[in-house]
């Protein structure tokens, strides 16, 4: 079972809702959990926020923070996860779990992180947690990596 299934059967199991932000990925998360059969059942929607402001006004991230830090930071990416749970709500109720990414791809670093910094966030009923990395490899690597490790945090956060 891959680690997508895993994660959307559990989060079915325990009755709870996806929501995933990206930024880095531009959708590769949710374009993997949609390979599953029957993600539709978990999965509310995915908001590609590659702009910063986009992470501001949609996603209700701090215009302070991403002011002083910029888009590439821990609570950024913690801010991203809780904002999503709220952007694709239906009916007025809130996905349990919000997913996210943010972090540099390349080739450049706009602001001297280094290239494949990234930061995934993840915020349920019982837990936020914030993973960061420094990926290796080319643009399309980084990204993959990013991917993963979104799924494989979502899975941690779940099972807490």
């Amino acid at each position: 079972m891959t680690v997508a299934a895993e994660l959307l059967t559990l989060l079915a199991e325990r009755g709870w809702r996806l929501g995933v932000a990206e930024s880095l990925t531009g959708g590769a998360v949710s374009a993997e959990l949609v390979t599953v059969p029957g993600a539709s059942g978990v999965l509310n929607g995915a908001v590609v926020a590659y702009a910063t402001p986009v992470k501001q006004t949609l996603l209700g991230v701090d215009a302070k923070l991403l002011e002083q830090h910029g888009p590439v930071h821990p609570e950024v990416a913690e801010q991203m996860a809780d904002g999503v749970r709220r952007a694709v709500a239906v009916d007025g109720r809130a996905t349990e779990v919000g997913v996210s990414t943010t972090g540099i791809a390349g080739p450049d670093s706009p602001d001297d992180q280094p290239v494949g910094t990234v930061h995934v966030g993840v915020v349920t009923p019982v837990v936020r947690l914030v993973r960061s990395f420094v990926f290796a490899g080319d643009r399309s690597q980084i990204r993959a990596q990013a991917r993963d490790a979104a799924l494989a945090a979502a899975l941690e956060a779940v099972r807490e």
